[in-house]
């Protein structure tokens, strides 16, 4: 194998597919990155046996040829290579790199000892064509909310589900659920687990370059196309909960209010209980008018703040002050909806302007 190749290209591949090379494993050849020359093009693959991450980019390919190459010394010797062309040449298993005045040679291994890489049949796949701010957007607004409990390997990932010809995205960990509307109309069916790990993978590939991402579901296997890149995961083999029974269809205070000015108060609450594990109480009081986020149980002092609300009835709630937070990060107006209904039940967090997503978080015991 011998190619000449652009470094920053190189250099920006080799650090989208060298991360989901396993430094953890059993396999030594699965710490490597598999080199192949062919035609016009240098294809870039790792894999860690769950997740396997492809990339192809231009070469001058003088000679065809493959073989693996530490991901960790490779990514990192390229990247500090100075601008320019680079020329990589394989003998022996030896991988000979020069550019400019650096030249140096890496120890590989024959390239036939790669595990054969996961092949999903696009003819059989149910396909989706999605916005790429869409994809971040609704991805960040469930994995937040998604386990990271082996013992329940069905909560460690999104699930990707249809309900009355839409297509959702929900997430649990057992105290909170959040579900995202993702595609209005859809005309294939899908119920599947993907790995949270996957798509942080993917949501880490995306670039500027990109605007659209197609996903592709098989019935074990998701597969991620971004321009040149493409991902395949296993998906989570389990049956998730029929959360949508959790999910309150209204409460009985339900207020609207300034979501940073909330953020702000729950931040200042929860400096006091970190010893008490961020437990903070909401309070409504009718007759002031105001939503009062208090510290719960502190030792280091207490805290209390109003906002001002209109308020139906008298309430309180105690609830994780990271949740909450989390939580009000992932809603997109300024204007939002908190409700709840007693100390126990879920409360339910939303954008005023539109219900595509809703954020429940389960109350502490007070």
């Amino acid at each position: 194998m011998k190619i000449t190749i652009n470094q920053e290209k190189l250099a920006k591949a080799l650090n989208i597919v060298s991360r989901v090379a396993s430094t953890r494993t059993e396999l030594p050849v699965l710490n490597n990155v598999l080199f192949q020359a062919e035609g016009s093009s240098l294809i870039l693959s790792a894999t860690n046996l769950e997740i396997a991450v492809v990339e192809k980019i231009a070469a001058k390919v003088t000679k065809p040829g493959s073989i693996t190459i530490p991901a960790k010394l490779l990514t990192e010797f390229i990247t500090n290579l100075p601008a320019g062309l680079v020329t990589i040449e394989e003998k022996n298993n030896h991988l000979f790199i020069s550019s400019g005045s650096y030249k140096s040679t890496i120890n590989g291994t024959n390239g036939e000892d790669f595990p054969e890489l996961p092949i999903l049949d696009e003819k059989s796949a149910v396909i989706f064509k999605v916005n790429i701010d869409d994809f971040k957007q609704a991805v960040a607004q469930t994995i937040v909310t998604s386990s990271n409990d082996m013992t329940r390997p069905a909560l460690t990932g999104v699930y990707f589900n249809t309900f009355n010809k839409a297509l959702y995205l929900a997430s649990t960990d057992g105290y909170r659920l959040s579900e995202k509307k993702f595609i209005n109309k859809v005309s294939s069916e899908i119920f599947a687990i993907v790995p949270t790990q996957s798509l942080q993978e993917v949501l880490r590939s995306i670039n500027d370059e990109h605007e659209e991402l197609e996903i592709l579901f098989n019935e074990n296997q998701v597969k991620f196309i971004l321009g040149e890149i493409e991902m395949t995961s296993k998906l989570i083999d389990g049956s998730f909960p029929d959360y949508r029974q959790l999910i309150p269809k209204e409460t009985d205070i339900t207020l609207q209010l300034d979501k940073d000015e909330l953020i702000r108060d729950t931040k200042l609450a929860g400096l006091f209980t970190y010893s008490s594990g961020g437990s903070i109480m909401l309070e409504t009081k009718k007759a002031a008018g105001v939503l009062s986020v208090q510290s719960v149980a502190s030792e280091l002092g207490e805290n209390n703040s109003d906002i001002n609300v209109k308020v139906n009835k008298d309430g309180k709630v105690t609830l994780n002050s990271r949740f909450l937070i989390d939580g009000l990060n992932c809603l997109t107006d300024k204007q939002i909806s908190f409700g709840f209904s007693g100390k126990l039940n879920p409360c339910v967090l939303k954008n005023q302007n539109s219900d595509d997503y809703v954020h429940i978080i389960m109350p502490l015991k007070s």
